[in-house]
């Protein structure tokens, strides 16, 4: 084994900008390398042009995808002025996120030769290498510079090295052969008894700061802090013998230990065993990369999370006991617990990583981690834990759809790197995710565990009119004008003076900003509007602290926006709201005794605002108030015009909203203050923005 091949991801600092272009280079030129050897494991250019699963594109595409990825990339950032080859930089660009297992992708492609493709990886390593060795170079390299990109392209190189073996290992056998540079383990013996290790309980800080000096993806960025209950963890991982055990007590055929998801994917599959299994006259056989062997019982069963899942359910049943598949958090601790660090450059791994060893899974004993083993490669290990932001995270601008499309709820992490994990893959702070339904080199330990609390949502909303309200009530302020919900309550609150703040009523609510602000001062705040999406957001926030959407940028270009609740109001203010689903023109007879009542952008938008204006003094105290906002934008779409309350003519007469307004509320208000206009700015996109301008009144109910 060459010293080439103990490289690791390369340090971002240092003062030496000659020895940096040399390590760069280096890195660069191996990785390169090595993807092409994996390709030479195909023996047939069959193999190419036959998808090796329904759900991703034909190995052709990946040959040529990341050479692709560099081009378009270093267009981006300026490092390359003039495209190779338009049509392949267009051809290989997208389509790698892995589809639903019920998603088939039936596309036609005019894919080009194997040849062609080649010759084309020839061209793009040039063109690299001389960036490499003229372009301008500051150190450090943070996401600011353009050699960034460079470290991106390499690491997404070194993913798609692990996610196209997987493809070749899911190839016809017949098209694919063995390679001196991919020659897999032989070691196999019985497999150990599994037993349970102590985990005390303990602190996690994890998530890397915005100058680390080793390149990340923008899901390892940012701040997560947690406490640890202690648990058991297994010692090993779960080898195939001990998965043939649940195999063989009907684990595929009884469906209580299967989640909904599982059982759905279950009967659509109609699988019985592990993918890589193969059930032959000789025996239980195991598919690897390049051969088929007989079965190693004391290798790790490589499934997906589905059946990681199932099993842990059924051993869990057999055993009475809290058994599950460990959290991230958990994972962190036990990396902590076996005193685990980073690989070291030109030192061989003492794990079963970065094809230091061999290229397939190993016996479960070989690599020690204190009492542990594997908690670091061999394979990924499957986690209870949906990938979700930390706090602080951002989007990367040159490759923004990375992670996001990962926060779903549907994607799980896998955490310690398998046998070709490498650079990224291989650093403790890495965080890989996938469909629960999908195989990587992937398998899994169990825990002994209190039960899971349920998880935040994480996903970001993409819905355009929830994005737009979630930036209008909490998002970033435009052409100086202030945020209007912020700007109603405060307006309402100083109309309040030296009344009692006891109970205010937000209706028409939408996702609460408002509601926040009048609980700021107020002992309770109901927040109520007809829709329920809308409702759901304000809950989001107030439960879990955090919402997340993204936005128009333009065409179909999108900017993605966090905001926390800290930045609003805390926690504490947050509990004195109260959001409910409600129709402001029947509302129930249990909302009263209200100090104030805040309508904002409301009245103009009602079927029959009369029914809300003529019987809304029965919801506030004496001498309470009533705020009314409206652009007046009286449109039949929602409001029938006989129903109008202004707007229009009457015997001819022109009949504003104000003199309406004042007709039916005049018996029991008095207008204490305005009509005043406050202004508010909706944004549409980067560069289209609506500026309106709402009236406010502010009406006191007689004693």
């Amino acid at each position: 084994m060459s010293s080439a091949q103990y490289l690791r991801t390369p340090s971002l600092d240092g003062s030496d900008v000659a020895a940096k272009r040399a390590e760069i280079s280096a890195y660069f030129n191996e990785t390169w390398q090595r993807y092409d050897s994996l390709f030479e494991t195909l023996s047939d250019d069959k193999a190419y042009y036959h998808k090796s699963i329904p759900l991703r594109h034909p190995l052709i595409f990946y040959f040529g995808h990341t050479a692709t990825f560099f081009i378009n990339k270093l267009i981006l950032a300026g490092l390359v002025d003039k495209r190779i080859n338009p049509r392949f930089e267009s051809m290989f660009a997208i389509g790698v996120d892995e589809m639903s297992w019920d998603d088939l992708n039936d596309a036609h492609y005019d894919w080009p030769s194997v040849q062609q493709v080649k010759e084309y990886r020839q061209q793009v390593n040039a063109a690299i290498n001389d960036i490499i060795d003229n372009a301008p170079l500051t150190l450090p390299i943070n996401w600011q510079n353009p050699w960034w990109i460079i470290l991106m392209g390499i690491e997404h190189e070194q993913i798609h090295i692990e996610t196209s073996s997987v493809l070749i290992r899911q190839q016809n056998i017949a098209w694919v052969q063995k390679h001196p540079s991919w020659a897999a383990f032989t070691d196999t013996a019985d497999a150990p008894t599994n037993d349970l290790v102590e985990i005390p309980a303990g602190e996690i800080s994890i998530g890397k700061d915005y100058d680390d000096q080793y390149y990340g993806w923008d899901n390892e960025y940012g701040v997560h802090e947690a406490k640890v209950s202690a648990f058991q963890a297994s010692r090993y991982l779960v080898s195939n013998q001990e998965f043939f055990n649940f195999m063989q007590d009907g684990g595929y055929s009884d469906s209580e230990y299967w989640t909904e998801e599982g059982l759905e994917w279950l009967d659509f599959t109609k699988v019985t065993h592990p993918t890589f299994w193969i059930k032959s006259d000789h025996g239980w056989q195991l598919r690897l990369m390049t051969e088929i062997i007989m079965m190693p019982w004391d290798w790790p069963a490589e499934v997906n999370y589905h059946e990681a899942k199932a099993f842990s359910n059924w051993l869990a049943m057999k055993t009475g006991e809290p058994i599950r598949l460990p959290t991230e958090d958990e994972w962190y601790r036990m990396h902590n617990f076996s005193g685990l660090t980073e690989l070291e450059s030109g030192k061989q791994a003492n794990a079963n990583l970065h094809v230091d060893h061999a290229a397939s899974s190993c016996p479960i004993n070989t690599f020690a981690h204190g009492e542990l083993y594997d908690v670091v490669g061999n394979v990924w290990q499957w986690t209870e834990t949906a990938i979700y932001p930390f706090d602080n995270f951002k989007v990367h601008p040159f490759y923004d759809d990375f992670t996001m499309p990962t926060f779903d709820g549907r994607h799980n992490l896998f955490k310690g790197g398998s046998w070709i994990s490498a650079g990224n893959e291989s650093r403790n702070s890495a965080r890989y995710a996938f469909r629960k339904h999908f195989f990587q080199h992937a398998g899994f330990r169990y825990v002994k565990a209190e039960p899971l609390e349920e998880q935040a949502e994480s996903n970001y909303e993409t819905d355009k009119m929830l994005s737009e309200y979630a930036e209008f009530h909490y998002g970033d302020r435009y052409f100086d004008v202030d945020n209007f919900p912020k700007a109603l309550a405060e307006i309402a609150i100083e109309a309040m003076g030296d009344q009692k703040m006891g109970r205010a009523l937000d209706i028409g609510c939408a996702v609460g900003r408002s509601s926040f602000e009048l609980a700021k001062q107020f002992n309770h705040v109901t927040g109520i509007d007809f829709s329920a999406r809308l409702i759901n957001l304000g809950v989001q926030f107030q439960k879990h602290g955090v919402i997340r959407y993204s936005i128009a940028d333009e065409g179909e270009l999108a900017l993605y926006r966090e905001r926390r609740l800290e930045e609003f109001a805390n926690q504490e203010i947050a509990d004195k709201v109260e959001f409910l689903q409600g129709d402001a023109c029947n509302l129930k007879s249990t909302y009263t005794d209200y100090d104030l009542v805040l309508a904002a952008n409301l009245i103009d938008r009602l079927y029959k605002p009369s029914l809300f204006l003529s019987t809304i003094h029965e919801r506030i105290n004496a001498n309470g108030i009533l705020m009314i906002t409206s652009p007046y934008t009286w449109l039949e779409e929602h409001t029938n015009k006989e129903d109008w309350v202004g707007g229009l003519k009457v015997d001819g007469e022109n009949v504003s909203t104000l003199d309406g307004l004042k007709v039916v509320l005049g018996e029991h208000f008095e207008l204490v203050k305005g009509p005043i206009s406050v202004s508010f700015v909706i944004r549409e996109t980067t560069r289209k923005f609506q500026h309106t301008l709402s009236e406010a009144t502010l009406w006191r109910r007689k004693a």
